[in-house]
């Protein structure tokens, strides 16, 4: 039974795949993995990054809080451009918008990426931040930006003596679809999987996910799973809220529950919510006045406790 299942998931991970050329039909003019679009803070970093922005901190600005913010896998920094739009009207805390290395270019700058490219880019950004003065830095991430976040301060990868509050948003340990571990077994059988995009989501979210960026996320979250078996622990002053949907297409309910056991004070709050990465509404076709009054609801209380 076990292989006749095996076989199955196999056969319809296949079949979403092209294999006749390995390569996905790209529509250069629609796909962000196309040659033509790319992210827009590639192109003005000043409308994203906090770095860019303000080259030269003014002691009011060093004053402020800095929240970080980390999209996830595929994804682009457009995931969280309503939070930067919604902090504009507080103006008492500065938003910085990270993109993921190899993520907002094209197909083949994706396929050929490692987990630590991916990364680079947030260490970059804290650590040009601490460099200008910023002494209260938070971090919110989301999806597989989590795993990302919760490596680089429990591997030592920054100093986190500024770093205070960081906030994890359906952070990926379990993903939600299982046949992401048959990626490494199945080979060349699959050399991308496609995902469904709504209208108002094209040209920020890759398209297409090639097999090598599938076997970085199961690389990635792997290691996460096994450093937190072993127990982490965060630095000192540092907190971690952890927010997960009750139902999420992407990531396992129980990601949230190992991360809880992993962490000694993590607080976890589960969240009615079927929609993976509940605080981005800005492109999806379909959501509720609930959704609205949630993704609101944990604006205000990251603004809270900065």
């Amino acid at each position: 039974m076990t292989r006749v299942l095996f076989f199955i998931a196999c056969l319809a991970l296949a079949v979403s795949c092209k294999k006749d050329s390995g390569y996905p039909p790209i529509d250069n003019n629609v796909d962000l993995d196309g040659k033509i679009i790319n992210d827009s803070s590639l192109i003005k970093p000043s409308d994203y990054l906090l770095s860019a922005a303000i080259p030269s901190p003014t002691a009011s600005d060093l004053a402020k809080p800095i929240l970080i913010t980390v999209h996830g896998f595929s994804a682009s920094n457009f995931e969280w451009t309503e939070l930067r739009d919604w902090a504009k009207s507080k103006n008492d805390f500065l938003v910085s918008l990270v993109l993921l290395g190899a993520h907002g270019r094209d197909y083949d700058t994706f396929k050929n990426a490692t987990w630590g490219d991916w990364q680079q880019p947030i260490l970059e950004e804290y650590n040009l931040l601490r460099s200008m003065g910023y002494t209260n830095i938070n971090i919110v991430s989301s999806s597989t930006g989590c795993p990302l976040v919760l490596d680089m301060i429990s591997s030592g990868k920054i100093s986190a003596d500024v770093l205070k509050h960081v906030f994890f948003i359906d952070p990926i340990i379990i993903p939600a679809n299982k046949n992401l571990s048959l990626v490494s077994v199945l080979g060349t059988v699959i050399h991308y999987t496609t995902t469904t995009l709504d209208p108002g989501e094209n040209g920020y979210w890759y398209k297409y996910r090639p097999r090598e960026a599938l076997k970085q996320l199961e690389r990635l979250i792997q290691k996460e799973r096994k450093d937190l078996q072993k127990g982490i622990t965060l630095p000192a002053g540092v907190t971690l809220k952890v927010y997960k949907s009750t139902k999420d297409d992407a990531a396992d309910p129980v990601s949230a529950v190992l991360i809880g056991k992993g962490i000694k004070g993590v607080e976890t709050v589960m969240v009615n919510s079927d929609l993976h990465v509940f605080t981005r509404l800005r492109g999806r076709k379909v959501f509720t006045p609930e959704d609205v009054a949630l993704q609101l609801k944990v604006f205000e209380e990251i603004h809270a406790a900065l």
